[in-house]
């Protein structure tokens, strides 16, 4: 049942994605604000619904599944980056979270690479 809380969940996270990204896109122009505004706005609302569930309320698992992991992991993924960093600052592992956040964006920036080049061969 859980799975199907989270893929429920995670549908309407995409279909939010999409729109709103394609909204804002269109306003923006050709700065990729879209999946800006959408990265932005997931890693608020994970920051939000984690704290809040950590500290003030203990929702029923398959609600919380749903909500951070189908919704919020469908509506953008950055948050979960977002998350975890965060964690491994508070905890004081400051370099291993400035390692993990460089080689995240190099690396990623580096395998998009990779598959355009090996796709256009």
């Amino acid at each position: 049942m859980i799975f199907l809380a989270v893929a429920v969940a995670g549908a309407l996270g995409a279909v939010t994605r999409y729109a709103l990204s394609g909204l804002v896109q269109r306003w923006t122009g050709n700065l990729p604000l879209g999946t800006f505004t959408v990265n932005v706005l997931g890693c608020f609302a994970i920051g939000l619904l984690a704290g809040w569930f950590g500290s003030r309320w203990s929702p029923d698992p398959m609600l919380r599944a749903a909500v951070i992991g189908g919704f919020l992991g469908a509506f953008t993924t950055f948050s979960a980056f977002g998350w975890e960093t965060w964690e491994m600052l508070r905890r004081g592992d400051w370099l291993p979270a400035v390692a993990y956040v460089v080689a995240s964006v190099l690396v990623g920036i580096a395998a998009v690479a990779v598959g355009a080049t090996v796709a256009s061969r």
